[in-house]
C-alpha cells in the first residue's frame, strides 16, 4: 500500500529583510493562516535538495525532491517550461 504525500515547496520564501516591510522578510511580514495550520497538523522538515552550499534553482530542487539526481539528468529550465506550456 502506498502512502499519499504532499510536498509544499515554498520557493523564494527565504528572501532578505526589506526596509519597506519594517526590516522583516516577506514571510515574516505575511499573514499565513493556511501555512500555520499545515505546520500545526503536518510534519515539517528541512532538506538539502542539492549539495550543501549550492543555491539550487527551483526546477533542479523539484527533480531532487522527486528522487532524481539533478546533476545527472538536469537539462535546464527550457524543456520543463516548454512541456508546461504545452509545446
Amino acid at each position: 500500500m502506498f502512502m499519499k504525500l504532499l510536498f509544499i515547496v515554498l520557493d523564494g520564501v527565504g528572501d532578505r529583510a526589506n526596509p519597506a516591510l519594517n526590516g522583516l522578510t516577506p514571510l515574516e511580514a505575511a499573514t499565513t493562516p493556511g501555512l500555520d495550520n499545515l505546520a500545526r497538523r503536518g510534519r515539517l522538515g528541512i532538506m538539502y535538495t542539492v549539495s550543501k552550499g549550492v543555491a539550487p534553482e527551483s526546477d533542479a530542487a523539484v527533480f531532487s525532491i522527486l528522487g532524481y539526481d539533478p546533476f545527472k539528468i538536469y537539462t535546464g529550465r527550457g524543456p520543463i517550461e516548454a512541456l508546461g506550456s504545452g509545446l
